[in-house]
């Protein structure tokens, strides 16, 4: 894992990079998710959301760990 990324010349945290990835993930696949209807077997969908969310940000994360 990167420890800084230089950002128009602001010091970053990587996990930013991470972040941004994350959420691109997550839309493509909650959208896919949604069609399908999964959501409506959560007793909270919102919560279940983003607790999808969390799983694919720490998998991120935690896949390029070495």
């Amino acid at each position: 894992m990167l420890r800084e990324l230089a950002l128009f010349g602001a010091l970053a945290p990587s996990l930013l990079l991470y972040f941004l990835a994350a959420i691109v993930l997550f839309v493509i696949i909650d959208q896919l998710v949604a069609r399908l209807g999964i959501y409506r077997l959560f007793w909270h969908p919102p919560l279940a959301r983003f607790g999808f969310f969390l799983c694919v940000f720490s998998a991120l994360v935690l896949s390029t760990q070495s």
